[in-house]
């Protein structure tokens, strides 16, 4: 079948929607990401940036309208500008900007563009940019907890766009005054009913939070507390001191300069008793209890140190307390410290929650802090008794709650008065839930920001010794109010608009019944984390607030596990082979619906987080088992992979501040069904054809300005292209070429295709590549540069006076960057090469920033600096190849830093009346 080749499987402006994804991690207030959390969710920048590419059709499969190079690359630049305000999220309810991509993606699917799918949605984000960009929208999941966030994404707000809110304010005071745009009525609702539900649970349960008597010192009277610090404590284990210690990690309470405050720990050697106060000044806190790494504390009584088994023993034996050690109360002049209270600790001790969550968490797993053996057996165990208590009161007021909507939305006159409470009860559910991320007894306290930290900073639950509790009426961090109102400015910006269904299906067996959809989506990685385990922490509180509404999805006591595609060893014993063959059957699967039902206009793309890390030592090579398994899956599934690109969403304030030589944190892969005649080739064939094809598809990856950390992996695309359109490639023996013996071939016309390069240098600057990568700026044998030189149709006297080189007393060196002229002019310099300009430009960069680089670059003109760069990703390769991470990190800047210099260069160029465009 022919088909029309898309922007996506030819080349696309990497750096900026790279740096708009990165971006996207710093935003709070309105990112559907404070929603509700999701781990490794997909940056929204990336994920619009894809499905508009995948949809549009490169310049080249329209020679009627572009019939030469030069018009398609003109044409491409301005859909790659087109992009880069897409990506922008300043623009993402733009829709003047939107209103641009939808008519191309209007003209490239002739005015009819496919439905788009994501079998593992996850957190939501591609289903979610779909719809953003008017197209239907389709998900589904294993886990109820993606499923139910994505819903509230994509699902209820198209269903309730536009109407005003049923709440009496609003209908008393705002009825036929206002346009509700999208979900803004919706969300008014959440917030008002929110609020009555913080009021009333304020009520019940208000007593489990006093306010603090101050002290004269800090004027008297009352002030609200912001949270309890605690720390968890064991008997000591030595017979003559039997003290109970505080397992501590630190006694930090601020940090903040002129504002320094930390908890005094205070012995009374005689009673074998610690207890606390609180100092403030210039001075420093005591050493910690904690020792070195695992669970060893010193007891402050004796000064002995415990085990690590002793602890552990003493934890899963339920011999494990809590002491308070400060209380934070806040009032108009900002945070107060102040010593533990008798009367706050009986009050926290006196909490009886009337429901607990009596699941047994997963022990088998090292993912859960119950796998590391200190006594957390059911998920209550992570909750103390008082957020025990504000937790199921709020699962409870959602039910209530949702009997006071319907009552006010059948008065208002909306005719689907009970489906609408469900919608307003999904977000106060998911606001609960939300809130118990740092309601639990894992929350540390942030002596820098001086706030409660939330649990959820990474992909598991770590143990924690000290911990901070919340007022969760406090009106700061922790606080059900200051949580929702978060989700609340998310939901106000959804888009909410067009047709968008998520469900609960396992992709291995089940595929959504949408036809013929474009498929992007974000599969599970090998061994990476289960979702299903982790998210049982949400889904114990989902399921008894919003259980009856959901039925269906939250059937289960807890979230699906047997089926999860993940290669977790703890599920088979520890057997690693059995759980690979799990992982490899079930995405196999996953690909083969995935085949069968791909629309075959578009391509598929697949995102995979690739980590260096996921490694193996196979026949004396270093290979990536995660990376082949996604490879052979896809192949054996019938696709071909026509292009991979690597997405960064890494935040860095600018390139030259990150010095990264890490690779993208995701691969996307671009594929396309195989057709069922493809043929056999021959290895011979394979590598000739891919000599052919691989030079151009790299020119047209540099020209997107693709960091050369990041070339190799993005060489597979169009590598992989050539050797995934056959059934198969067989070697001289008749046997099928494997998928790592392809790699191997692919980075090797990489290298070539480098070399191939170095025939457009000038004469000198082939000298000082050639000899930086045998000798780097290590001396060497005059005699063997100028054997070098004169191959390279150059002197070393010649070199030497272009002020790059020193020669002397038969020995010869490069320069560094440092040793280079400060009062260098380029254009008043005869011996301009392009080796010069490089290093120049990375010392301008180094030094001054994109602003100083920029300046440079305008006084070199395009091709001289154009040509810098394109050495760059040659001597990057070079540094990479030798280990000399460094330099190659000097390289790599200058090219990911190449768009910043850019803009900065055309800025310096503009009127200040043109500046303000940029």
């Amino acid at each position: 079948m022919t088909y029309r080749k898309k922007l996506i499987e030819v080349a696309l402006p990497l750096d900026a929607i790279n740096r708009e994804s990165a971006r996207e991690k710093s935003i709070r207030h309105g990112h559907p990401s404070t929603l509700h959390l999701w781990w490794a969710r997909r940056p929204l920048a990336a994920c619009r940036a894809v499905l508009f590419a995948s949809l549009v059709d490169d310049p080249s499969s329209r020679p009627e309208e572009f019939p030469t190079e030069e018009d398609q690359d003109r044409e491409r630049k301005r859909l790659f500008r087109l992009i880069k305000k897409l990506v922008k999220w300043k623009n993402v309810n733009n829709e003047q900007v939107l209103g641009e991509a939808r008519a191309e993606i209007l003209k490239s699917t002739d005015g009819n563009p496919p439905p788009v799918l994501d079998p593992f949605c996850g957190g939501g984000s591609i289903p979610l940019e779909a719809q953003r960009l008017g197209l239907k929208a389709h998900g589904s999941d294993l886990n109820p907890v993606a499923v139910l966030i994505t819903k509230a994404m994509i699902e209820i707000p198209p269903r309730f766009a536009g109407q005003p809110p049923v709440n009496p304010d609003a209908q008393n005071t705002l009825i036929g005054s206002q346009t509700w745009k999208g979900a803004a009525g919706l969300a008014e609702d959440v917030r008002y009913y929110g609020k009555w539900m913080r009021h009333e649970a304020k009520k019940r349960i208000g007593h489990l939070y006093p306010k603090v008597q101050l002290p004269e010192e800090h004027g008297g009277g009352e002030a609200t507390v912001i949270a309890w610090l605690w720390a968890r404590t064991v008997q000591c284990p030595n017979p003559a001191c039997g003290a109970w210690m505080p397992l501590v990690n630190s006694f930090w309470l601020s940090k903040k300069q002129g504002k320094k405050a930390w908890i005094e720990p205070i012995v009374e050697k005689a009673e074998k008793t610690v207890r606390f106060e609180v100092k403030r000044g210039e001075g420093v806190p005591p050493e910690p209890t904690k020792v070195g790494r695992g669970a060893r504390f010193r007891c402050l009584v004796c000064l002995q140190d415990s085990p690590e088994q002793h602890i552990k023993s003493e934890s899963m034996a339920g011999r494990m307390g809590v002491q308070l050690m400060a209380i934070v109360a806040e009032d108009q002049r900002g945070r107060i410290y102040l010593p533990p209270s008798e009367e706050h600790v009986k009050i926290s001790a006196s909490a009886m929650p009337k429901w607990i969550p009596e699941a047994e968490m997963n022990r088998d797993t090292t993912d859960l802090v119950s796998g590391r053996g200190y006594g957390f057996f059911i998920w209550a165990d992570l909750f103390t008794s008082r957020q025990l208590t504000a937790l199921a009161t709020s699962t409870n007021l959602v039910s209530e709650t949702r009997q006071r909507v319907k009552k006010d939305a059948i008065k208002s006159g909306n005719r689907n008065g009970a489906d609408y409470a469900d919608a307003v009860a999904t977000y106060l559910g998911i606001g609960v839930s939300r809130l118990s991320d740092i309601c639990n007894s894992l929350c540390a306290w942030e002596n820098t920001k001086t706030q409660v930290r939330n649990l959820f900073k990474r992909q598991a639950i770590p143990m924690l010794w000290d911990f901070a509790e919340p007022n969760v009426f406090a009106e700061a961090a922790g606080d059900f109010g200051v949580s929702l109102s978060n989700l609340i400015k998310a939901l106000e910006r959804m888009p909410a608009q067009n047709e968008g269904v998520i469900e609960q299906l396992d992709a291995a067996a089940t595929f959504s019944e949408v036809e013929t959809p474009l498929i992007s989506t974000d599969p599970p990685y090998y061994n990476n984390i289960s979702y299903a385990d982790l998210s049982d922490f949400f889904y114990i509180w989902l399921r008894r607030s919003l259980g009856k509404i959901y039925p269906d999805l939250f059937d289960t006591m807890l979230v699906p596990k047997a089926p999860e595609i993940v290669a977790a060893r703890y599920r088979f014993g520890g057997d690693k082979s059995k759980a690979e063959e799990h992982f490899l059957t079930g995405l196999g699967k996953a690909f083969h619906l995935m085949r069968r039902r791909a629309h075959p206009n578009y391509p598929m793309t697949v995102y995979y987080a690739f980590k260096q890390s996921e490694t193996d030592k196979e026949d004396g090579g270093i290979v990536s088992t995660g990376w082949e398994t996604m490879l052979e899956g896809l192949l054996k599934a019938g696709f071909q992979i026509t292009g991979t690109l690597p997405m960064r969403t890494e935040l860095s304030n600018r390139p030259v501040a990150s010095g990264t030589n890490a690779l993208a944190s995701s691969i996307v892969l671009v594929c396309r069904p195989r057709p069922n005649d493809a043929k056999r080739v021959t290895r011979r064939d394979f590598i000739s054809i891919l000599r052919r094809e691989l030079p151009n598809a790299l020119r047209h990856l540099q020209e997107g300005n693709i960091a050369p950390v990041d070339l190799a992996q993005a060489a597979i695309g169009p590598g992989m292209a050539v050797f995934s359109r056959y059934t198969s490639v067989l070697e001289s023996d008749g046997t099928p070429m494997r998928v790592r013996t392809a790699l191997q071939i692919i980075n090797s016309e990489l290298d070539a295709y480098f070399a191939e390069q170095e025939g457009d240098w000038d004469a000198d600057t082939r000298f000082c590549a050639a000899w930086f990568e045998q000798h780097s700026m290590e001396e060497a044998a005059f005699g063997e540069a100028d054997v070098l030189a004169r191959a390279k149709n150059s002197s070393v006297e010649g070199i030497e006076e272009s002020g790059v080189l020193q020669a002397g007393v038969g020995k010869v060196r490069l320069l560094s960057r440092d040793e280079y002229p400060d009062d260098w002019n380029p254009t008043s310099d005869s011996h301009l090469n392009t080796w010069k300009c490089t290093q120049y430009l990375i010392r301008a960069l180094d030094q001054g920033g994109e602003v100083e680089a920029a300046r440079l670059v305008n006084q070199l003109g395009g091709g001289p600096s154009e040509a810098a760069r394109e050495l760059a990703y040659r001597l990057y390769a070079i540094c990479e190849r030798k280990g000399w991470a460094q330099e190659a990190v000097a390289y790599n800047t200058l090219v990911t830093s190449w768009s910043y210099i850019q803009s900065t260069t055309t800025n310096q160029e503009a009127s200040p009346q043109q500046r303000d465009l940029f």
